[in-house]
């Protein structure tokens, strides 16, 4: 089942909420951090489940923090684990979260869920992730469900606005650059990984890239 599968399924600690599917998708995209000294900053706290199975699964070195809107959430802090208590919509707190972090080496958004939520934080939150990090957005979901703002290629919701992270990425190769340049986004995006309801993103400094012909 997998190393995080398999905590969930034994968790006998505070309860964890997640769909199924997920778990090979965090394992898949994790793995390399495991070990390290990493920071893990997850948006949406629920009971605090998951900020203690993101430290059993990343070791002694990973520095955990939850974001959420419930000021009841900071007595699940512990160590190793740090409770900010904030609204992801509201810009100028993501920008604290910005000076009160050092360093975001995987951020998590499993918030509100709301268009207006995902995108604030994706905008305020994605140049702060390390150079070689993972931004994972999930229950996109809610892009196709009217009460959060969201409706099948409804202007406006998050899947929509990765659709045009998609040509981002490949703006080096636009010929119509008044319509499409390289931006931030194109030179520090390695690669963008759609699964159902989830999109992961990775990040890797990246130059031009190059033509090679080899062989006869």
């Amino acid at each position: 089942m997998g190393v995080l599968r398999d905590y969930f399924e034994n968790n006998t600690g505070r309860a964890i909420y997640k769909w199924l599917p997920y778990f090979e998708i965090y394992e898949r995209h994790f793995e390399r951090f495991r070990g390290r000294d990493v920071n893990l900053m997850e948006i949406g706290v629920f009971r605090g489940g998951s900020l203690q199975m993101w430290k059993h699964y990343f070791g002694p070195g990973a520095t955990i923090y939850g974001v959420d809107l419930d000021p009841a959430c900071r007595e699940l802090e512990e160590e190793r684990v740090r409770i900010m208590i904030g609204d992801q919509s509201d810009r100028g707190f993501l920008r604290e979260l910005k000076a009160s972090v050092p360093r975001i080496d995987i951020l998590i958004d499993d918030g509100g869920h709301t268009m207006a939520q995902q995108i604030a934080t994706f905008e305020e939150l994605y140049g702060h992730v390390a150079d070689d990090g993972i931004y994972l957005c999930e229950d996109l979901h809610s892009s196709y469900w009217p009460k959060y703002g969201g409706g099948v290629r409804r202007p406006g919701t998050f899947i929509e606005y990765a659709k045009r992270l998609i040509d981002q990425l490949n703006a080096w190769h636009t010929l119509d650059p008044e319509q499409l340049e390289v931006d931030d986004f194109t030179l520090a995006t390695y690669g963008m990984h759609f699964y159902g309801s989830v999109l992961v993103i990775e990040k890797r400094p990246m130059a031009p890239p190059r033509e090679g012909l080899t062989g006869t």
